[in-house]
């Protein structure tokens, strides 16, 4: 039972650093003749929102670009809240034990 429990947790930490590396990975991508641009990390997370003046009123921008960010992380939740769900559905943590064969 504590070798399942110390498996547990060394899996845990390896998440844990996994996400700390893939936090370190950041992808720009853009739009509209790259008018509007967007960083990623590799968390999947949207670091920055940059749209140009030319694209709407200055008074709009800001709120427009931190929208953009509360609607991407609302997402996120949202999916991981899904995926969760789903894999309890699929039997937890044994559903992916059994899949490594």
């Amino acid at each position: 039972m504590f070798s399942k429990l110390k498996k547990f947790k060394d899996m845990k930490s390896q998440a844990k650093h996994m996400e700390s590396e893939l936090g370190q990975i950041k992808s720009e991508g853009s739009a509209v003749w790259g008018k509007i641009k967007m960083v990623v990390d590799g968390n999947r997370n949207i670091q920055s929102v940059s749209i140009d003046d030319e694209l709407l009123k200055p008074s709009e921008k800001m709120k427009l670009q931190e929208g953009l960010i509360e609607a991407h992380k609302d997402a996120l939740k949202k999916m991981q809240f899904a995926l969760a769900k789903k894999l309890q559905e699929m039997g937890g943590l044994d559903a992916l034990k059994n899949m490594g064969g």
